[in-house]
């Protein structure tokens, strides 16, 4: 469960993490970075696409500078995966809103 989130930090079940995550239903990746830094790319998410998750939520950082790039959002939508795209602070927020009823996954940047 996210606790709370901050520009560079982001608390979850008690425990803080000061590194970009991924959430996933059973556990957390708290070194997760991309190829191409603010850029994110069907290769940086192969192992959320493995779990086969309903959704995926993107958290592109404070300010959103993060972009997920057009063919990757097109990739999920051919395996049936929804993308929601926000700033990593509403990230949080959908993925509390929805993760009872969906199976969902979190990818959040959590700096710029």
């Amino acid at each position: 469960m996210i606790d709370g989130y901050r520009f560079g930090e982001i608390k979850i079940s008690g425990k803080s993490y000061r590194s970009d995550v991924i959430i996933y239903p059973n556990h957390i990746d708290s070194n997760w970075w991309r190829k191409q830094g603010h850029n994110l790319e069907v290769d940086d998410i192969s192992e959320v696409i493995d779990t086969k998750p309903e959704v995926v939520i993107f958290g592109t950082g404070q300010p959103g500078l993060m972009q997920v790039e057009k063919k990757t959002i097109e990739y999920l939508e051919k395996l049936g995966i929804k993308s929601i795209i926000l700033p990593t602070e509403k990230a949080c927020q959908e993925k509390k809103r929805i993760a009872n009823s969906k199976k969902v996954v979190a990818c959040l940047h959590l700096t710029c």
